[in-house]
């Protein structure tokens, strides 16, 4: 498939944070990670009672306001981006945070990435020729909570698979992505390998294989991705 092609194809951010959204189950409490991740808030079913967490110190993170002009300066995600509250949701001590991100209470953590290997290993915080970076709280969270999604596009701007057999970018942290969701597929790291759970209606998993570094385990049951 040509590059224009595909593009008339590939899930918009968008929709991407509204499959990752559908993954998200009644009762979890969830850190959505900067960037893209923070597209997910206003995208959970209704009769889904999700709790968001901020690792600056937000238990009951909601959506951005609709009108920015009116956006709370003291309310802002780890991204710095305006947010709104539950109600009954609350303020803690960043460190209060953080227990709750290294103490296994995250039912889920949905984070940006550059780099997803075979294995789960994780690389999100710096690319190999940026002179800075900031890895934040990832390293704590990636590997404290209960499951890891990546969420990024399947490849590069210069067309290579971030999807790889094994990481070359600065590490975020090890054997800790448990689900890949990218514009082209939804696929599973699992102890057998990577299994192709969803791709993109337009697309085969042929294509999604062409896309993919690692040798993709292809069940009978893949489908496309529905919403």
């Amino acid at each position: 498939m040509n590059v224009a092609a595909l593009a008339k194809v590939l899930l918009t951010s968008e929709q991407l944070a509204k499959r990752v959204a559908l993954e998200l189950e009644d009762g979890w409490l969830v850190n959505v990670g900067i960037g893209m991740p923070t597209q997910c808030l206003p995208f959970v079913p209704a009769d889904r009672d999700v709790q968001f967490h901020s690792e600056n110190g937000i238990i009951g993170m909601a959506r951005p306001p609709k009108d920015l002009k009116h956006a709370d300066n003291d309310l802002l995600s780890a991204g710095k981006g305006p947010v709104t509250l539950l109600q009954g949701g609350s303020f803690v001590h960043h460190a209060d945070s953080f227990a709750i991100s290294r103490g296994g209470r995250l039912d889920a953590a949905i984070l940006g990435a550059y780099q997803v290997a075979v294995n789960g290993d994780l690389a999100n915080w710096r690319l190999p020729k940026a002179r800075t970076g900031s890895v934040g709280g990832a390293m704590d969270i990636a590997v404290g909570a209960k499951r890891t999604f990546a969420m990024m596009t399947h490849v590069t701007k210069d067309g290579e698979s971030k999807i790889v057999n094994k990481v070359s970018y600065p590490m975020t942290a090890q054997r800790s992505v448990t689900k890949i969701f990218t514009d082209m597929a939804v696929v599973a790291v699992m102890p057998e390998g990577l299994v192709l759970e969803e791709y993109v209606e337009g697309l085969t998993p042929a294509d999604v294989q062409a896309a993919t570094e690692p040798k993709l385990i292809i069940p009978k049951t893949v489908k496309p991705i529905r919403f």
